[in-house]
This record gives structure tokens, sequence and C-alpha cells, in this order.
């Protein structure tokens, strides 16, 4: 097969790099859930590193590559609940890898797209610390994928905007002028908690509140579980079936295609028919 990454080259260079002694950190995307969407860049780093320092949405299977041995830190963030708190995360980093230490801090979906990636390579890069990004499959590309959701097609929508439903200061003040723009998609990442306000208010700044949305649980893993509904309906029907995060919310004309395009994706559940639009 023929490819364009050297990769005896890449091996060499990361050997080199072992055996100067000096400490280095991957920021390594997860991908959405399902190992198997792994880089095979990530693979091999996860199995060769001396610490991973991983986050709340990555997958347990995930940890499987994880070289035995290795020094496991979890560093999660939950709603209201972190497990350490930013500053300390990038002190952790810096200081496991001014020991000499090989350390991949592991992210679900990809590390600059909200993974506070690039807060973490500021910290490393202000303390002279080695550091590479290894991208990994973002959530609103997997998570739609999965259920069947494209976010694009020429038939209904020419755009596709990410934004997080949940702001640095707990706020869900976003940009609503821009988010009601026709023939687009919107990926609403973290939003579950303020769902409803995101949808009265996307209704008040000019959307339509039959306007498509869509609700995934858990995506790309067997557990995954899709609601959808419209504007006027989505949050009272993701409360009935009783969804927790982490959830991913997709608004826009592309939500009329989960029925016709889910059956064709990889098997994950779904919620009862009667409780879609």
């Amino acid at each position: 097969m023929n490819s364009m990454v050297d990769w005896p080259a890449l091996v060499a260079r990361d050997a080199q790099h072992a055996a100067s002694g000096r400490g280095r950190v991957h920021l390594v995307g997860a991908g959405p859930g399902d190992p198997e969407l792994l880089t095979l860049r990530a693979v091999r780093l996860l199995g060769a590193c001396d610490v991973v320092v991983y986050d709340h949405l990555v997958a347990p299977d995930v940890l499987d590559f994880v070289r035995p041995g290795a020094e496991r830190i979890y560093v999660g963030k939950q709603r209201d609940h972190h497990t350490m708190p930013q500053a300390e995360i990038n002190m952790l980093l810096v200081r496991r890898a001014q020991e000499g230490r090989h350390v991949v801090r592991l992210k679900g979906g990809d590390p600059f797209v909200f993974g506070r990636g690039g807060e973490e390579m500021q910290e490393l890069a202000a303390h002279g610390v080695d550091c590479e990004v290894v991208p990994g499959i973002t959530a609103a590309c997997g998570v739609s994928s999965y259920a069947g959701i494209p976010l694009t097609h020429r038939d209904h929508a020419q755009s596709c905007l990410l934004v997080t439903g949940h702001l640095k200061d707990g706020s869900a003040n976003l940009d609503w002028p821009a988010l009601v723009r026709p023939r687009q998609t919107v990926v609403i990442y973290m939003g579950l908690s303020a769902l409803a306000q995101i949808c009265r208010e996307l209704v008040a700044h000019g959307a339509a509140p039959d306007l498509p949305a869509a609700v995934v649980q858990q995506g790309t893993l067997p557990e995954q579980r899709v609601v959808t509904g419209t504007l006027a309906t989505l949050a009272d029907r993701v409360e009935a079936a009783g969804l927790k995060s982490p959830c991913l919310t997709i608004v826009g004309e592309v939500v009329r295609l989960h029925d016709e395009l889910a059956r064709f994706g990889p098997a994950t559940a779904d919620v009862p028919a009667a409780e879609r639009a």
C-alpha cells in the first residue's frame, strides 16, 4: 500500500527524542468514542508513552491501547464537577515533561475543537516543552455520521457552524443571529442542560419553530441514542427520553435525513420511533 507518511522516519524521530532524555507532550485526539476511529498515529503514541493524561469523554476501550506500565492520570471534567482545575492540568503536563517523560494528553474528539488544546499548548510553549498536536475525528463529524445526519447536503445546508452551548462564564449567551442563518447546520457541544433555552432563543431570533433538530447521546458508541424533533418539541422529547450527557445537538434541515440514512450506518441503538418527530 502506498503512503505519503514516512513511518520509519516518524519512528526514528520519536526514538531519537526518547534517547535524548528530553520530555515532550503529544496532544492527541481520541475521536468521538468508537476506538476504531482512532488515528494510526494516536494508537502508536499511546503504545509508547510514559504517561497518559485523559479526559472524561475518552471512551474506556480507547485506553486499551495505552502501553502497559504507563502512568494513567484521570483529569475529567463534568458539569459542576472538575477533577482538576485547568491551570493544574497545564502544570501537570509541564512537570511530567520536565521530568523527561513522554506524555500523551488524550482528549475526546479533536484537541483544537472545544478541547482546550490551544490553552495547554500555550502553557507548554511558555515553559519550553516540546509539544505536538495529533488531530482526532471531531465529535461533530463522528456523531453526525453514526446518526445518519450529514452536516452538509446540497439540498439542505451549504455551511456548518460548530458552537459550544456552555460558555466560560457558564452562560448560554450565544451569537443568536449567526445561528439562525438559512441553509446551514448548527452543531452545539455541551448544550444539553440549556437545551430548552437554546431552542427558545433560536425561535425568538427568527428560526422556524418547526426547524428539525436532534440530540445524540453517547454518539458512535453501542449505547448511542438519537432523539429527533423540532425546535418547538425537542426539549420536551429529550426530557421524556431521559437523555444524559455527553450529548451533541444538531439543528437544521439535514436532520430530516436521519430516518432515511441512519439504517445504513454502524449498528447503534436508537430511541423508539414514537419519540421522534
